[in-house]
């Protein structure tokens, strides 16, 4: 592990030496502007649903976690309602539209044109992304046909990094809250000629809050303890006046304790990439990456309180490459041409220990490698008020090198299972029309398609959530998605706005956790999950008052036969019908602030089968911002003000609960 991470480090390093010869030779600073963003999302992007979150909604955000910043989009969750300290992070998949059977992502998720997803299990590290390090998130939903675009089938959440502009030269804050936990973070963001720089970081610890009810509690039961770390150097230098280079690197460390003392998850990571982009009369993306990232798990008896698992160690790499070229087209047209690859390599390690007498019964090993070739193209045409587009994907797929092997105590092999490796070729078609039928409002409609290929954690890894074990299943099949919608956008004012959605999506053989025995389920194609909803938005301001809502209401249904038919016209797991929340803010001067967030999350169904239910809870969060002097400013933060319990996990009354009252208090530099 230490020489890995010298490895990564160095990686670390080497992306400077990259930048620094571009930061020392500055061209005139007045002709020259570098972005350190992607190329600008084409118009007809506008035809989909989507939504924006910026710099200022992070402001407003009292739990200081991006899955909650992610939840003020309409329909956006995560596979269990657990926030980012107090989850298993194996179970951090996020979705939209309630297109998910298990927890692994049906959202491609990126950080600056990145793939996040972890290269084994698919889940996206979240304590590693402190949103007080970002621009923007732009949610753009329905099945994607542009770079790395396999893998969205619900959609794809793009994060984009702050800049000098946004973060100012030195930002820092540190707060603690009413238990003793601390979060504290830093940024130092200097221009460098015509090009900049960002080093940042951020620590979160603390014994953590009882995620055991009081009656359920027993001598070996704890707290969700935390430990997290990450940090981040980002540089953007112009080559050309029209060409800039970006590099970024992100390492982290994530430690989490759950339910029970020894109960101790890891995840830790390295990541590095290069990104390349001309604007000029070509323009064109160029993109690099490389992953390198680890998990670790004990699982814990909840009769004996020993050891029964100890996933000791998951290393995983993943690697990348995108080209994306615009040709100079006529006036109202805009052509993108790209090539994208991805490859994921992982095993899992683990020994299986007797919960009686503690030691070793078994010691295993899965893995194997999933790669992804894609090539795609699209076109935006204006026709007046209108403005069309149609995208076409094509995706060369491999499943390879599946393994699983399982020897006992004596190191004696007693299963030795090679998978025969498999390849395809799937295609992904996406149109949109949007017509701006009036000055203040604009119609939308699109149809699309989309693929998932099975992660290796679904393909190869086993795992028990006491009492259920989980089988993996090497034979999973792509899940394929089958979608169309239709909207609105209406600006009556200029500071008032309402989106409005309404959607059909279907992914066929959508990979679920069925119940195949008492206690015992396996990962398996169903026919497909079928979602339809509305969801909808608004954002208002009144001189310092501003108001934004969103709202998601679907009905999700699984579509199942054969020996999954008992889940037929059940709701997938874990998939509420409604969801809204709301953020009322008064700016009364600069730098003052005072927002109060309600968060609704409906009713949901702990398992396939809807036998445990996780009742809807209702949160009340707040934040204040007072400047006590031109740099400095005092923070106070709220998070379920009415310590509403909320219910994450219930396995037949064996129940796990989220954040109780929290109340925050520290101060924030800026220069």
């Amino acid at each position: 592990m230490f020489e890995s991470r010298k490895r990564h480090h160095f990686s670390a390093l080497a992306l400077l030496a990259l930048a620094g010869p571009a930061l020392a030779d500055t061209p005139d600073p007045e002709t020259i502007i570098v972005t350190g963003k992607a190329l600008d999302l084409p118009a007809g992007q506008r035809a989909f649903a989507g939504d924006v979150l910026t710099a200022e909604d992070v402001r407003t955000l009292a739990s200081g976690r991006i899955e909650d910043l992610l939840g003020r989009a309409p329909g956006i969750q995560q596979f269990r309602r657990s926030d980012s300290r107090s989850s298993n992070p194996s179970a951090q998949g996020i979705t939209l539209r309630g297109l998910g059977g298990n927890a692994s992502s049906r959202t491609l998720v990126l950080l600056d044109g990145v793939p996040l997803v972890d290269p084994f299990f698919g889940y996206v590290p979240l304590a590693a992304l402190p949103p007080e390090r970002l621009d923007s998130v732009r949610v753009l939903r329905g099945g994607g046909a542009g770079g790395f675009a396999a893998g969205a089938v619900a959609g794809t959440i793009d994060l984009t990094s702050a800049g000098p502009d946004t973060l100012g030269l030195l930002s820092a804050s540190a707060l603690v809250n009413d238990r003793g936990e601390s979060e504290l973070s830093a940024s130092l963001a200097p221009r460098l000629g015509s090009g900049f720089a960002v080093v940042s970081g951020r620590w979160d610890r603390g014994q953590g809050f009882w995620t055991t009810p009081q009656n359920q509690r027993v001598p070996a039961s704890v707290r969700a303890r935390f430990d997290s770390w990450s940090t981040g150097l980002r540089a953007a230098a112009p080559l050309t006046p029209d060409i800039e280079l970006q590099a970024r690197a992100l390492l982290f460390d994530d430690q989490r304790t759950l339910r029970f003392a020894g109960a101790d998850t890891g995840a830790s990571g390295q990541d590095a990439s290069l990104r390349l982009v001309g604007r000029g009369a070509w323009q064109f993306e160029a993109l690099g990456y490389v992953q390198a990232r680890d998990f670790s798990n004990v699982v814990i008896s909840a009769t004996s309180f020993r050891k029964t698992l100890d996933q000791r160690r998951t290393p995983a790499t993943g690697l990348g490459a995108k080209l994306e070229l615009r040709p100079p087209m006529g006036d109202g047209q805009t052509l993108r041409l790209g090539i994208d690859w991805r490859r994921q390599r992982g095993e899992m390690q683990e020994e299986a220990y007797s919960a009686v007498t503690g030691l070793v019964t078994a010691r295993r090993k899965a893995g194997g490698v999933n790669s992804d070739l894609g090539l795609y193209a699209e076109h935006d045409w204006r026709f007046g008020p209108a403005l069309l587009t149609l995208s076409a994907r094509a995706d060369r797929w491999t499943v390879a090198e599946g393994f699983f092997r399982e020897a006992n105590a004596a190191g004696t092999v007693t299963t030795d299972r090679r998978f025969a490796d498999r390849s395809g070729w799937q295609e992904s078609l996406r149109g949109g029309l949007l017509v701006e039928a009036a000055p203040a409002l604009s119609l939308r409609a699109a149809a699309y398609t989309g693929l998932r290929q099975p992660t290796l954690n679904e393909l190869y890894r086993p795992f028990t959530v006491f009492p259920v074990t989980t089988r993996a299943n090497a034979a999973l099949e792509n899940e394929r998605l089958e979608g169309f919608e239709g909207g609105l956008d209406w600006t009556p004012l200029p500071d008032l706005t309402l989106r409005l959605t309404g959607f059909d999506n279907r992914v066929k053989g959508a990979i679920a956790n069925v119940t195949i025995g008492p206690n015992l389920r396996e990962r398996r194609n169903v026919d497909a999950v079928h979602s339809r909803g509305i969801e909808a938005s608004l954002a208002a301001k009144l001189g310092a008052v501003s108001l934004d809502a969103a709202l998601s209401w679907l009905s999700a249904r699984v579509e199942a036969s054969g020996a999954s038919a008992a889940l037929a016209g059940k709701r997938p797991a874990q998939v509420p019908r409604l969801t809204a929340s709301t953020t009322l803010a008064w700016r009364p001067a600069e730098r003052w602030l005072f927002a109060a967030s309600l968060r609704h999350t409906g009713a949901q169904w702990e398992d396939d089968l809807e036998t445990d239910r996780l009742p809807a809870a209702t949160t009340l969060d707040a934040v204040a911002e007072v400047p006590l002097t031109q740099h400095l400013l005092l923070v106070l933060r709220a998070e379920n003000l009415t310590d509403a319990q909320i219910i994450t996990r219930n396995q037949a009354g064996s129940i796990d609960l989220g954040a109780p009252r929290t109340v925050w208090a520290g101060f924030r530099i800026s220069m």
